[in-house]
């Protein structure tokens, strides 16, 4: 089995060369002698050849310490560059963000919102990744995403943003051609359309002030996996769907569909920034999550963070 090269030895190696002296090179490594010493040393081991000829007054590299050099010293240089990089960008925002949001919500929410962002953090560059579907941000590669729903159990991170209301709808030519359900029992004779991308697939639940709860499982000609999808069959008066404020209510304000099933109530979702674990986030991507919750109602509060 290949082994690594000595990394250290290396870089500790190309010092010594650029300073000339074992005791400068402790001391700007803040390294003992005899650990500068042994690191050359055992790179010369290893290599099988002498990098230094010393004398009590002089220090001189040999040909193959010459040699060496050079690529030693590209080496710490490279080493440097990449560490104080990554420095930069703990302090200050920059880089790619891959960001994965719903697409209605994107669309509607999130794109508006995006210039505005940009503009104030004009080093950070953002990939937007618009698809309802659940994406895997570890396995393909996200730093962030948006999810709007109540969040299963995982090892992600999440941050909630704001609420997100839910309404059961229909349009008022529908209910006057088919009634109006009063009780989520009902819904089982009515024409509900699905959604492909529930966190527990096509079931709704509800309950109400006397404790009641009910699950139903939607059952109708339609069946999507984008919710704004579903609102013009809606309007159109052919169905029943269960909607967020965002697709919904602007319809429902405009007196297009109708929220039904008045006295009943859905546990509120809410919109939350999910991370990878492990480790302090990189400064772009907690600049775009302070953002994000500024702009969504949470700027003047601490938002604990839980598992999702």
């Amino acid at each position: 089995m290949a082994r690594l090269p000595d990394f250290e030895g290396l870089a500790i190696f190309a010092k010594v060369v650029e300073l000339r002296s074992f005791v400068a090179a402790a001391n700007e490594l803040a390294l003992s002698k005899a650990t500068v010493s042994k690191a050359v040393g055992r790179l010369e081991e290893r290599l099988g050849a002498r990098l230094f000829n010393r004398t009590s007054r002089r220090l001189a590299l040999t040909d193959a310490g010459q040699k060496l050099s050079v690529r030693a010293h590209r080496l710490l240089a490279d080493g440097e560059a990449a560490e104080n990089e990554a420095l930069a960008q703990s302090v200050s925002p920059r880089g790619l963000v891959r960001l994965a949001v719903p697409m209605t919500f994107g669309v509607k929410a999130v794109a508006p919102i995006l210039p505005e962002f940009l503009k104030a953090y004009p080093d950070v560059a953002i990939d937007l990744h618009l698809s309802d579907a659940m994406v895997d941000l570890i396995g393909e590669g996200f730093d962030a995403a948006l999810r709007i729903a109540r969040l299963p159990d995982s090892s992600l991170i999440a941050r909630r943003l704001c609420a997100m209301p839910r309404h059961t709808v229909a349009a008022p030519s529908y209910l006057k051609r088919y009634g109006r359900p009063t009780h989520p029992m009902h819904l089982a004779q009515h024409r509900c359309f699905g959604y492909a991308y529930l966190s527990t697939a096509d079931v709704w639940h509800y309950s109400n002030a006397a404790g009641e709860q009910v699950s139903v499982r939607p059952a109708g000609p339609l069946r999507v996996n984008n919710g704004e999808a579903l609102l013009p069959a809606v309007v159109a008066g052919l169905g029943i769907a269960d909607l967020p404020d965002f697709i919904a209510g602007e319809a429902i304000r405009s007196g297009e569909v109708e929220v039904i099933l008045k006295g009943w109530s859905q546990a509120e979702g809410a919109v939350h920034l999910v991370t990878p674990p492990g480790g302090p986030r990189p400064a772009r991507v907690e600049a775009l999550g302070n953002f994000l919750a500024a702009h969504f109602g949470n700027a003047n509060r601490s938002q604990p963070r839980r598992r999702a």
